[in-house]
């Protein structure tokens, strides 16, 4: 109930280092250790923060994906302990790349949840991020840190002293940049329409409508539950979400308005063009592999009801 809310409770706990390598290593994860050059003042400013942290009564966080992740809250931790100064260096430059973009080559080969997250994540994921933003992911945090440089001891020093990689995990790494996934999308889309266009053709003529209402109902109910997202959680990045012009829940309506279905053609029709328009238009929401797997299933099913009435 608290992941569909967006209320997520997460908590903050010690545990040996030992304890915790094995399981990365278990799971096949890559370890990567970073050795920091700080005085022994913000030693032990980072120490008594983090014995705060894990304590009982203050261990408990509300976790957000991008904003309070296990990335970020050692993002602060450390610049706490440096005095704010990571913030200072890296809050004002721009990232190459914004969160949907990161989001889309860290999952690339997760077909299922790739689309999923496509679908779900709105517009506010595709605003520009800077560097600081961009240490929700632990690369890109350690990568930072690797690159600091601050006085300490009377002269300029690197905070990292020594970076190892200490287990290499056997997955393939992500890409740097989201692949342009969209074509293969829009290819299933065909194929399955003309699947079940070869189905209904040759062996079940009958079964056209029925298919096209069942759509177009699910259709519909994906988009009551990105309307229930937007309105009813508190889940920042899935308002205001563009795909509901794909997944709308008037589609639950106009798939049983009989002796309608002309209009129902022409309204999910003008919707799918608007659609499409719209990915050039503000807010500038990246959806084309949304559009691309579901749109020709939106039109096929709204002409599906359109010839069972007027063959």
């Amino acid at each position: 109930m608290r992941f569909l809310q967006g209320r997520m409770l997460y908590f903050s706990a010690a545990r040996p280092a030992r304890e915790e390598f094995a399981d990365y290593i278990n799971e096949d994860r890559s370890i990567r250790a970073q050795r920091l050059d700080l005085s022994p003042q913000q030693q032990l400013r980072l120490i008594e923060y983090l014995l705060e942290e894990v304590k009982p009564e203050n261990r408990d966080y509300l976790y957000d994906y991008y904003a309070n992740n296990c990335s970020t809250r050692v993002r602060d931790a450390i610049d706490l302990a440096l005095g704010g100064i990571l913030e200072v260096e890296f809050q004002g430059v721009s990232a190459p790349q914004t969160w949907r973009d990161h989001t889309r080559r860290l999952t690339h080969s997760d077909f299922w949840l790739y689309l999923g997250l496509e679908i779900g994540l709105a517009a506010p994921v595709d605003s520009s991020i800077s560097r600081w933003d961009e240490m929700f992911i632990p690369a890109r945090l350690a990568d930072a840190l690797g690159s600091v440089e601050y006085t300490g001891a009377g002269m300029i020093k690197p905070l990292v002293l020594e970076d190892v990689q200490l287990y290499e995990s056997s997955l393939v790494s992500p890409p740097a940049f989201p692949h342009a996934w969209w074509p293969r999308y829009l290819l299933a889309s065909l194929v399955v329409v003309f699947m079940v266009w070869l189905l209904c053709r040759l062996a079940f003529p009958g079964l056209a409508p029925v298919l096209s209402r069942t759509w177009l109902t699910f259709s519909g109910l994906v988009g009551l539950v990105l309307v229930f997202l937007w309105l009813g959680t508190d889940h920042s990045v899935a308002s205001p979400n563009l795909n509901l012009l794909v997944f709308n829940p008037l589609w639950v309506v106009l798939a049983f308005w009989k002796s309608h279905e002309k209009t129902a053609l022409q309204i999910i029709a003008g919707l799918s063009v608007l659609a499409l328009l719209m990915t050039f238009l503000p807010p500038g929401q990246y959806n084309l592999d949304v559009l691309a797997a579901f749109l020709p299933l939106n039109l096929a099913a709204a002409l599906g009801l359109f010839r069972s009435r007027f063959p």
